[in-house]
């Protein structure tokens, strides 16, 4: 099966977007509370018991010098509670290495400072970070996203720039979409799934490697097992054909983070369809010859060409 070179990218994407809010981090009143201490970025960070990781995280990175100096900076500060949602907690900052840390901590920093009424609209424009990595930012009426990401408490000023509270630890891109699945151990099936396509006329597997940008819906290894792929070796003997069919009705040719969701969306798949986005009560998704939806278990991972998110059912066109 040969890919439609003419795929249009998602066309509603710039009037359509809404907060995926079923499935981004939300955070308590006390999670969104102000910095209440006017300083620099560094005393800000530490002086806040509730930014308290972070500030660990600083002080091991070496940044604490560079946060108090005249900058000016910008910051997108995940507060304790982000860390943990994220999967970080202190004991992991601890085992990262203080170059480790720097590169991630030089993710959420600019150097300049933007308020969130000057952060382009998007959606998901590319900024620079003092990393030298992009982050992909979207401001529309529900607020201020990176990669997907809502702030949630912008605008504390420093004396040297601002901070932006944040929902999520943002993490920089290191792995295609294929090296991301394949790291992953609970994406096996799909693994399999696009090397097996790739032996037919389409190489599946260079497609996804490419510099895109692309979205992957990625069924977990359940998701294919209730689908009847029982195994990694029903996959191999499936027809590349039929699969390159399926995989191709799970990607898009753009970068759709969870935020450029919206309740009854239509998403034009790689191959051509439709599935539609359902946004009431749990974040779904339902293809053409589902019966029933499938759930968006997991949002936002980044990729160097893309964005995946993790399905608990295969989509069929």
């Amino acid at each position: 099966m040969k890919f439609n070179k003419n795929i249009k990218r998602l066309s509603s994407m710039a009037s359509a977007l809404m907060v995926f809010s079923m499935i981004t981090v939300s955070c308590s009143k006390d999670d969104d509370k102000q910095m209440e201490t006017t300083g620099t970025i560094s005393a800000m960070v530490s002086m806040n018991k509730d930014y308290s990781i972070l500030a660990s995280a600083v002080t091991k990175a070496g940044l604490g010098e560079t946060l108090s100096s005249t900058g000016p900076f910008t910051v997108f500060a995940p507060n304790n509670a982000a860390f943990e949602s994220s999967g970080m907690t202190s004991a992991d900052i601890s085992s990262m290495s203080a170059e480790s840390l720097k590169s991630v901590l030089l993710y959420h920093t600019l150097s300049a400072k933007v308020v969130a009424s000057s952060v382009p609209a998007g959606p998901n424009a590319e900024v620079k970070t003092a990393n030298g990595s992009n982050v992909y930012v979207t401001k529309n009426s529900k607020g201020v996203f990176v990669n997907g990401w809502a702030v949630t408490a912008p605008d504390m000023m420093a004396t040297n720039g601002v901070i932006h509270g944040i929902s999520h630890v943002l993490m920089p891109a290191t792995k295609n979409i294929v090296e991301l699945a394949t790291a992953n151990s609970d994406l096996s099936f799909l693994v399999a799934a696009v090397l097996r396509a790739s032996q037919g006329t389409t190489n599946v597997a260079q497609v996804l490697s490419g510099s895109g940008p692309y979205t992957v819906f990625a069924p977990t290894n359940q998701a294919f097992i209730n689908a009847g792929f029982t195994t990694i070796a029903s996959i191999n003997q499936a027809d590349p054909a039929a699969l390159t069919k399926i995989l191709t009705y799970h990607v898009l040719s753009a970068r759709a983070f969870s935020s450029d969701l919206s309740d009854g969306q239509m998403l034009s798949t790689l191959n051509g369809e439709k599935i539609t986005v359902k946004l009431s009560g749990k974040a779904m998704l339902k293809g053409k010859s589902n019966t029933s939806e499938s759930t968006i278990t997991g949002v936002n991972m980044l990729a160097t060409n893309g964005v995946v998110h993790v399905i608990d059912q295969v989509l069929l066109p």
